[in-house]
């Protein structure tokens, strides 16, 4: 299923519209909705394991398949994903998400689940936006999900930057990501919506006047929040003119969109916010946010030279110095994240701390005109 045009829907076969509703999954529907890949599977009976709710809902069910179903490879256990909120303003990350499933190249080292299918509708009937995809269960492989605010070990962030370095290196420059029209460029003028600036105003009214947020802030941005929004509006008119190659970004690379494998090696799940852009939204957000402060502090040098080497061997080649100022340049990304994020799950303090003495200890504030 390959639709790089903005197709109203993945299964153009499809009549019935894709459910918004929980009391529509069933057995019955999820034959249905896995039949354009595993024609003849039928899913004799469901059982739901976990319902864990949030901006949208992931369902861990238990499936007992006939033996065309069997044979085909489908697992007896799945995540399945979609809007069942109620709530339609995280429709559309379904449908990116679901594309981002549904289309990529396969040529792309993408370190995620294996998704079994994925599907969306996404026309002119704004109540009626979904994108739904079906996962392998992550739980059965016997690793762990990271918490947010939990810092990592070196050597995890360590072999979680190989994963990182597989995904911006297959995908560095490569025109497929241009052709994939439903692919957004990360904060490019047209697509505003794409950042937190935009999307949270009013949160950034608030914090300003909350002094529990704005203490834990540098003193330069202490003394005047609206600093941030200037270094912001810096950062985006230089990514837009950088003429260099984008490659595919998580677009939200925090521990806590990751799991972590028996091996030590990282899958990255919620892919609702990929975009075409720089390698340093991912990586500076994922290293600082994830270390401690004294681990960043002792080993952020060797972890970038590392990187380097990691993206060198997919054949790209980064100039050191350049590296490292871009590596400083992305904390204002981490800091406006963790400064407006809403999710109660995601205690945002720790992280902005990390944040906030990282832009102390790198002197954020020389690579800007504020």
């Amino acid at each position: 299923m390959k639709n790089s045009a903005l197709s109203p829907r993945g299964v153009m076969t499809r009549t019935e519209r894709l459910p918004l509703g929980l009391q529509e999954i069933d057995a019955a529907w999820l034959t249905r909705f896995l039949a354009p890949r595993y024609p003849g599977a039928v899913v004799e009976a469901m059982d739901l394991l976990q319902h864990i709710p949030g901006h949208t809902t992931k369902l861990r069910v238990r499936v007992t398949l006939n033996q065309a179903g069997k044979d085909a490879g489908l697992p007896d256990q799945m995540c399945l994903k979609g809007n069942w909120t109620g709530d339609p303003r995280s429709s559309q990350v379904c449908v990116t998400e679901a594309r981002f499933y549904g289309d990529l190249p396969e040529f792309l080292n993408v370190p995620s689940p294996k998704c079994l299918m994925a599907d969306w509708d996404d026309d002119d009937d704004p109540a009626g936006i979904q994108g739904i995809i079906v996962l392998e269960d992550l739980i059965p492989m016997g690793g762990e999900f990271s918490p947010t605010a939990a810092a990592m070990p070196v050597e995890d962030v360590r072999k979680a930057i190989v994963g990182l370095a597989a995904l911006h290196g297959t995908s560095w420059g490569k025109p497929e990501l241009e052709e994939m029209q439903w692919l957004p460029t990360s904060v490019a003028e047209e697509t505003p919506v794409d950042d937190y600036w935009m999307l949270l105003l009013d949160i950034i009214s608030v914090r300003k006047l909350d002094e529990h947020w704005i203490s834990i802030l540098p003193p330069w941005l202490r003394e005047d929040p609206d600093r941030l929004y200037a270094c912001f509006q810096e950062l985006c008119a230089q990514e837009r003119a950088d003429p260099g190659p984008h490659c595919l970004i998580h677009g939200d690379a925090h521990p806590g969109n990751s799991y972590r494998l028996p091996d030590g090696n990282r899958l990255w799940f919620d892919w609702q916010l990929p975009r075409r852009g720089r390698c340093w939204r991912d990586y500076s957000y994922f290293v600082i946010g994830a270390l401690n402060v004294a681990d960043r502090r002792a080993h952020e040098g060797d972890l970038l030279d590392f990187y380097l080497a990691q993206l060198a061997e997919h054949g790209v080649t980064l100039d050191r110095e350049q590296a490292w100022i871009d590596y400083r340049r992305w904390i204002v990304w981490g800091l406006i994240a963790w400064i407006t994020n809403l999710n109660p799950n995601e205690p945002s303090e720790p992280v902005l701390d990390r944040f906030s003495r990282a832009a102390e200890d790198l002197d954020l504030r020389a690579l800007y005109s504020v």
